[in-house]
């Protein structure tokens, strides 16, 4: 059986194959994921890595708290990722904007920022 494990506080210069080094001394990997920004693409500084139980539980005892890089190692068994929701705001009374309605009366050809009536 596999175990997920979350190594994290890693150098965001850190590559797949260190990982792969300073894991493989505890058993077989399986695999690993290392997490990448959305927008930049750049390694977010942790990752997970697949190992069968033993060799996973072996790796998060020893290096747990280990100084790598001038950081110190965060590594634990992998949480289920939390549910953070997801989708838009369901849009307001129209549906065609999301939530928040407007920011003051008048009609909305005209409502900058509240009164109704003239712009400026």
């Amino acid at each position: 059986m596999t175990k997920k494990v979350y190594v994290g506080n890693l150098s965001f210069d850190a590559t797949e194959q260190q990982v792969q080094d300073m894991m493989s001394e505890f058993g077989k990997v399986e695999s690993i994921a290392m997490i990448n920004d959305r927008d930049s693409g750049r390694f977010r500084g942790f990752c997970f890595v697949e190992m069968e139980d033993s060799a996973a539980n072996a790796a998060i005892n020893a290096l747990n708290g280990k100084m790598v890089d001038d950081r110190d190692l965060r590594v634990n068994e992998a949480r289920p990722r939390e549910d953070r929701g997801g989708g838009g705001g369901g849009g307001g009374r129209d549906g065609n904007r999301s939530g928040g309605g407007n920011r003051g009366g008048g009609n909305r050809r005209d409502n900058y920022g509240g009164g109704g009536g003239n712009r400026w």
